[in-house]
């Protein structure tokens, strides 16, 4: 299991409507807070679907896929 925090920036498998692609995690649990960074919509996502339809998160400056994304402790061991 992946971990997020709040304030991470992330894509998901399709766009939102306004065209923005990037989104911004503002809350974590068992449902998860999205804002789009584009519109400044927000909506509730529920952890077992955000799994299946987040495909990028932003290291720095730059967009890793979530495949190769390691928590912050795993990094340091």
């Amino acid at each position: 299991m992946l971990y997020y925090k709040i304030g991470d920036l992330i894509t998901l498998k399709k766009g939102h409507p306004c065209g923005e692609n990037k989104w911004e995690i503002l809350r974590t649990g068992v449902d998860i807070k999205l804002r789009c960074t584009g519109c400044d919509r927000q909506v509730w996502i529920s952890r077992i679907d955000f799994e299946k339809r987040v495909r990028k998160i932003l290291e720095g400056d730059k967009w890793v896929s979530i495949i190769h994304h390691k928590a912050e402790d795993e990094k340091t061991s």
